[in-house]
């Protein structure tokens, strides 16, 4: 099940330190895009990718590859935004501090806790006597320990710590994005390049060299290999951005960038078709080789890199130009974001194993699965956080 869990995962991208100008659209993307993490485990099941069901969508896949190909990328992304405003003012004890609250706390609960509970829903469809004690006392012991998606909490922190000593080595050191941001607010297109050769120079050396399925695992502690520079890289341009003078950078509510939307969404369709053409060959051509050939994995990571950056600006221009001000429904549910991602996994895993059994469509059971994942995590989020100080955590 590894595999399955690989393309998933979210979250917490709210830190205590905001750009200079508050962005109420920043706000709703990233509520939003926890919501996209919840549709990708409600629907992978039905999938070609993660089929643990009988029954599948082909619509499913459509949206476990888009998903899978720039989230947790953007997530990093929008958490580097605030990283360098909470090391301007925070010493680093303060800093760190607040960090191993905010992330590593939930990150060593959820370990112990929320996953044991959400794979042994996985690990009674092959035991079912499996007591859960037994279980999680494997699982913490000699494993395997997966992390499920809150693998993106610990290697955010790692970021953030990562960060700290870059910024003490030289607080200026992100400067030279910060100018292109600003040039950005004019001309996005230019920092769209820079998005894309950066990343494209980080991931697809390290994709030719562990291949896509190779992961750095130590107890609940893992992290697809060929990616991890690609999401450092969006979390440092994403620190270079939030640095200083948010409001006359690239993601100004006033800039280019919220002036333009369907552009950006056309230019993610391009490589989004292209990674479709490689599944294509994959499946259809080379008949699923168990090793794919280097240059298979060039095209790919080519595609893979401009989806994931054009995708990022189609969101962010949607959100800067029409949902910067007014109310929106995202708004009620901005608070907990963080606490529904930490808590939906078992949530969503549950469900689909009461779910398995049923004679129902693949659409009707992702939509049930979804809607009562969103309603249970929500609600549960909302009664944790009346734990006293339990939203310095949540």
């Amino acid at each position: 099940m590894t595999a399955i869990y690989s393309q998933a995962a979210v979250t917490e991208v709210r830190a205590e330190a905001k750009p200079t100008a508050r962005n109420a659209s920043i706000d709703r993307t990233r509520t939003f895009l926890t919501l996209v993490v919840l549709i990708h485990h409600a629907v992978i099941p039905y999938t070609y990718f993660g089929h643990t069901d009988a029954t599948s969508f082909i619509g499913f896949d459509m949206i476990v590859l888009a998903t899978d190909s720039f989230f947790m990328a953007m997530f990093f992304f929008l958490s580097g935004l605030f990283v360098w405003p909470g090391l301007q003012h925070k010493s680093p004890g303060t800093f760190l501090r607040d960090r191993l609250l905010r992330l590593g706390l939930p990150f060593a609960i959820a370990a112990f806790t929320v996953i044991p509970i959400a794979y042994y829903a996985l690990a009674l469809r092959q035991q079912p006597d499996l007591a859960f004690s037994v279980f999680w006392w494997k699982t913490v012991t000699s494993g395997p320990w997966p992390s499920g998606p809150i693998w993106f909490v610990w290697v955010l922190l790692a970021f953030d710590l990562t960060a700290s000593l870059l910024y003490r080595i030289s607080s200026r050191l992100v400067d030279p994005i910060n100018r292109l941001s600003r040039r950005g607010f004019n001309q996005p297109a230019r920092f769209f390049l820079f998005l894309l050769a950066v990343s494209a120079a980080v991931y697809i050396p390290s994709l030719l060299y562990f291949g896509p399925s190779r992961w750095f695992e130590f107890g609940p502690f893992d992290i697809q290999v060929s990616r991890l520079l690609h999401y450092f890289a969006y979390f440092l341009i994403g620190a270079g951005i939030g640095a200083a003078n948010f409001d006359r950078g690239v993601l100004s509510t006033d800039g280019r960038l919220a002036k333009s939307s369907w552009g950006w969404v056309a230019a993610a369709l391009v490589p989004y078709c292209g990674m479709w053409g490689m599944i294509y060959i994959k499946r259809g051509i080379l008949d699923n080789p168990p090793v794919l050939p280097q240059w298979y994995h060039f095209f790919y990571g080519v595609f893979f890199v401009a989806f994931s950056a054009a995708i990022l600006f189609a969101i962010l221009a949607y959100f800067l130009r029409f949902k910067r001000t007014g109310w929106s429904m995202l708004d009620p549910m901005q608070a907990d974001a963080y606490g529904m991602f930490l808590v939906h996994y078992p949530i969503a895993l549950w469900l689909q194993y009461w779910l398995f059994n049923y004679d129902l469509p693949a659409i009707v059971k992702a939509a049930v699965g979804l809607a009562l994942t969103i309603v249970f995590s929500w609600a549960l989020t909302r009664v944790l956080r009346q734990i006293p100080g339990a939203t310095k955590v949540l």
